[in-house]
């Protein structure tokens, strides 16, 4: 891996941890939003349900990755097995033509002959 690659994977391991922090702080927003509006909360309940929903929203997206991981993985393994069979296929269809064209150049040669 040259080095126009590592800068281009360290800049997108970066996006991605930027992206995941965002959606962090937004969740947190939401919840201490949420909690601010619950009447008879102390600071501590508060807290500890802003950290509650937050925490909630990583399992979710970790859950969502995951499931979205699997699925590609699925997808992939199937478009793999259609390519090879694809693949095998055109190399029979390619033996049988050019036998076809062999057996009639030599029919073509045997009659010219004949």
């Amino acid at each position: 891996m040259d080095a126009k690659d590592e800068v281009e994977r360290g800049l997108t391991v970066i996006q991605d941890y930027l992206y995941w922090d965002s959606h962090r702080r937004a969740a947190h927003h939401r919840a201490a939003e949420f909690a601010a509006h619950v009447p008879g909360l102390g600071a501590e309940q508060k807290t500890d349900l802003e950290w509650w929903y937050v925490e909630e929203q990583i399992r979710v997206s970790r859950a969502i990755a995951q499931h979205l991981t699997e699925q590609i993985t699925l997808v992939e393994a199937r478009h793999t097995r259609r390519y090879v069979r694809l693949r095998r296929t055109s190399r029979v269809a390619m033996a049988v033509l050019a036998t076809a064209v062999i057996v009639l150049l030599v029919s073509l040669v045997l009659v010219a002959a004949g």
